[in-house]
């Protein structure tokens, strides 16, 4: 199964059975959500066949059964699109204020009215 690369610490059968629990989904092997994780599928494995992968091991064994790793939109469920959007337009302005691009000052690292000696 390994056409370039390590060879697969999974026979073809245990490969097939993972594959049938991921298809079955996170809630059939006993989690709440509907999300599979490097470390879910990682005990999976473990759990079934006490065969340990790395986290670069693992993503390389989703590849071989057509599996991608992706990164879920961090978005809550109770957003308002509109009420970012007004306090965007609104709000966000006043916070941030207006950049001021020349503040009067010295360059001297001495506080300011101090007077330097040994000038001169």
């Amino acid at each position: 199964m390994a056409a370039g690369g390590a060879r697969c610490k999974l026979t073809p059968a245990e490969v097939r059975e993972l594959e049938a629990v991921l298809d079955a989904g996170p809630a059939a092997a006993g989690y709440a959500d509907q999300c599979w994780t490097l470390a879910r599928i990682a005990d999976q494995v473990w759990r079934r066949f006490a065969v340990e992968y790395t986290l670069a091991g693992r993503d390389v064994l989703l590849h071989r059964l057509g599996w991608s790793v992706q990164v879920p939109a961090r978005r809550a469920a109770e957003r308002d699109e509109d009420k970012i959007a007004r306090w965007r337009e609104e709000t966000w302005p006043v916070i941030k204020g207006r950049r001021r691009t020349w503040v009067p000052g010295s360059a001297s690292s001495a506080p300011r009215g101090a007077v330097i000696s040994g000038w001169g």
